[in-house]
């Protein structure tokens, strides 16, 4: 699991994403990779379980599903600042001002440093 942090790099990550759609999305910026064990578990069940593989951008979210999408991306604690003053800088954030982007493997956030996109390993 990553997150492409949106940056003029000149360096533009590509990934496949969208479950069996295998769409690629792309981002430039920087990436901040973040390890674990199977960081992916919740957001990799919730595309394709209780969304029933729904992996493509454009989706109406519903109430209930967008709390959901929500809390998963909150509950990940997986971002750390660039920002070395703050002792505990916040931790990713969905940022629903992009809502027809997610898609499996694709989640706008909102980082300590600014927009980026939570990814990870699509599932097809």
């Amino acid at each position: 699991m990553s997150v492409i942090v949106a940056a003029p790099t000149g360096v533009v990550y590509r990934t496949q994403c969208g479950g069996y759609a295998c769409a690629q999305y792309e981002q430039e910026g920087y990436l901040s990779p973040h390890y674990g064990t199977d960081p992916d578990t919740d957001l990799k069940a919730f595309f394709v379980g209780e969304l029933k593989g729904y992996g493509t951008r454009g989706r109406a979210w519903q109430p209930d599903e967008l709390a959901r999408l929500r809390s998963l991306v909150d509950d990940l604690g997986i971002y750390g600042a660039d920002r070395y003053d703050e002792p505990y800088p916040p931790s990713l954030v969905l940022d629903e001002s992009r809502l027809a982007e997610p898609a499996e493997a694709w989640v706008p956030v909102v980082t300590p440093d600014g927009p980026g996109v939570l990814i990870w390993e699509n599932s097809d």
